[in-house]
């Protein structure tokens, strides 16, 4: 699975808030063997919030996870757009959504909080531990939920654990090469694109160093040859990330 997230919030951009639900998404993809393939943060906008949204539902392995916007003030679009991306165009009163934010609110759901219960067809409903109104997900693989991270986050921890599969974590192979990345650009152009690369070069104490990685299918064998190569120009080099 290819894993996406959008942000959305004008209030991140603007600096009123700082986001803390990059981190805690990629800390859980990777703890739960998944791929983070790309993350957003947008205003509330929601022709770009369209275009995101086609681009994850472009991948047949997109798996996304959108998080603010299903609430039913003036610039809450996440529903509709949702709805336009990845259903009919229209939304629908959700029975359990309604039953759940009227235990909650009583009188006062109306007239304008119940309009969170209209999710887009075929919508399912992801639990709230916090105020019980719910987030929502779509064909088994498109999550949404609210820009509150005390709500969000076990919702998506719900979703990993109870929705999709769990992913296999990939072995990582990291060395700390006495070098620059320029002296190592000959050996990193032979290394498969199947093969996940990273490359992160280092001025420590006026040296030059870098940090090479690499994951995925072969990463060990091509890891194996990288260091032998190091070895034959008596490069020096360490394993683990940390340089000295």
């Amino acid at each position: 699975m290819n894993c996406y997230q959008v942000i959305i919030g004008t209030e991140i951009l603007n600096g009123r808030r700082n986001d803390s639900h990059f981190p805690f998404l990629r800390d859980q993809l990777l703890r739960y063997g998944h791929r983070f393939k790309g993350s957003f943060i947008v205003e509330d906008d929601p022709k770009l919030m369209e275009e995101l949204f086609h681009l994850v539902k472009s991948d047949p392995q997109g798996v996304l996870f959108s998080f603010g916007g299903i609430g039913a003030t003036p610039d809450d679009y996440t529903r509709e757009v949702a709805a336009k991306v990845f259903g009919d165009g229209k939304l629908y009163e959700h029975q359990g959504a309604k039953e759940l934010i009227v235990q909650r609110f009583g009188a006062q759901a109306f007239p304008y909080r119940i309009e969170m219960a209209r999710l887009p067809k075929g919508a399912q409903l992801l639990p709230n531990p916090v105020n019980q109104v719910p987030g929502f997900f779509l064909q088994g693989r498109y999550f949404f939920m609210p820009g509150f991270p005390q709500m969000a986050h076990p919702m998506v921890r719900y979703a990993l654990e109870k929705i999709l599969p769990r992913g296999q974590s990939k072995p990582r192979y990291t060395i700390c090469v006495k070098a620059s990345e320029n002296d190592l650009m000959d050996l990193m152009r032979q290394i498969p694109p199947e093969v996940e690369l990273s490359s992160l070069p280092i001025i420590q104490d006026g040296r030059y160093y870098d940090v090479i990685s690499m994951s995925g299918e072969g990463a060990k064998e091509w890891m194996d040859f990288f260091t032998r190569e190091l070895r034959k120009r008596q490069i020096q080099y360490r394993e683990g990330e940390e340089c000295s």
